[in-house]
């Protein structure tokens, strides 16, 4: 398997659930990290061999260096991913790609001149249960997919948070930050062509202002609808409907979750994210991960998560299709990449399918705004391959 020297930028809560999975696939190799913290650097280089650097220029100096994993926050994505797609590197970077449609663009534009992988992710449409549903819908056992509902509650909004992660001009907010994931997954199994949003978006404690909830409905080219529906006010949890799993696989009963944080300063806030950055994100799971209750209504049947994998109803009662928890979902992004960078199979999650999905992002704040379906002109259809396991 070709070996690819990748580096890391950004070493919070995405950037260090990455670095087991770098370290786990054997095409990879963890050269080097872009971090401005000194002790995070040294501790790097201490577990991991992997050479420090204060700045993601001087990061891209590094010898042998082919690929780069941005994990800084959105507003730095564009000069991040365009400083590296300028020296040849392959870029991942994290969702949602880029704060405005313009930003993407360019992105998308500089690593097709460069001739060079940008791939975006993590994003939950990588989990292998939605990889899964998707299989069996272009399959065609169950007809033609028609509606996806996607729920998912949490306690985003309570969580320690940058004052730039709460701000959607800097692609901050649920919409942004988390219907990434939503409109990803939707996208996904519908093929991928949305045609219109419409859409509401919600903020309703000035105490911790942002967008921290929306509703949103998508209709597609062919006929198919979806909705999205996401509350981060931390009250109620989609775990009551997902069986008590979490959103990276764990068993949670309501008297084993976290409680909604409360930080009485921005220090305190910055802290607590740095510590929460360490634990956030397990390595692995006993079950597969839920992001929120996702159901699935083709025209000869019904899909939708279990904690083993996925219940399939259709005219012949329910059947459970049991799915391996040996990957993560970021073992799977890895995957996908490494098999873009490689040839070994095309990305679904390129720079054109993220611009898309942050089109959707954009147009459901904008909807709201205007109290109007918003129609969509950067959509593209879903690959019918998918990236090897």
């Amino acid at each position: 398997m070709a070996l690819v020297n990748i580096g890391v930028v950004g070493l919070g809560a995405a950037g260090r659930a990455f670095v087991p999975a770098i370290l786990k696939h054997p095409g990879f190799r963890l050269a080097a990290v872009a971090e401005p913290v000194e002790a995070t650097r040294a501790e790097m280089l201490t577990r991991h061999d992997a050479s420090g650097y204060a700045s993601v220029a001087a990061m891209l100096e590094h010898p042998g260096l082919d690929a780069v994993y941005i994990a800084t926050p959105t507003d730095l994505h564009p000069g991040h991913v365009l400083l590296a797609l300028a020296e040849g590197k392959h870029v991942l970077v994290e969702k949602p790609m880029a704060a405005e449609l313009s930003q993407a663009r360019a992105m998308v534009a500089a690593a097709s001149a460069a001739g060079v992988v940008l791939l975006v992710g993590h994003s939950h449409s990588y989990d292998l249960p939605i990889k899964k549903m998707r299989e069996i819908i272009t399959g065609g056992t169950l007809g033609s997919v028609r509606m996806v509902n996607t729920w998912c509650f949490t306690d985003w909004m309570h969580r320690p948070r940058r004052i730039e992660e709460l701000d959607a001009s800097q692609g901050g907010g649920v919409t942004y930050r988390q219907g990434s994931h939503q409109f990803d997954i939707i996208r996904l199994l519908c093929g991928g062509m949305a045609k219109s949003v419409r859409a509401k978006t919600f903020d309703w404690d000035k105490k911790r202002s942002g967008i921290g909830a929306h509703v949103a409905y998508l209709d597609f080219v062919d006929g198919a609808a979806a909705t999205a529906v996401y509350n981060g006010y931390g009250r109620f949890s989609s775990m009551d409907l997902g069986f008590d799993v979490s959103e990276w696989g764990l068993m949670q009963p309501p008297q084993d979750r976290p409680q909604r944080q409360h930080c009485a300063s921005p220090e305190a806030e910055l802290l607590a994210k740095q510590l929460r950055a360490k634990t956030a994100i397990p390595e692995g799971a006993p079950y597969q991960p839920f992001f929120g209750v996702t159901l699935v209504s083709c025209e000869g049947g019904d899909i939708r998560q279990s904690p083993k994998g996925l219940f399939v109803y259709s005219e012949e009662g329910r059947v459970e299709i049991e799915l391996p928890t040996k990957c993560s979902p970021r073992d799977l992004v890895l995957a996908e990449f490494h098999d873009a960078i490689t040839g070994a199979a095309p990305a679904l999650h390129d720079g054109r399918w993220g611009l898309a999905n942050l089109e959707v992002c954009a147009a459901a704040i904008s909807s709201s705004a205007s109290g109007q379906d918003v129609l969509l002109k950067e959509q593209i259809a879903a690959p019918s391959g998918m990236a090897r396991v």
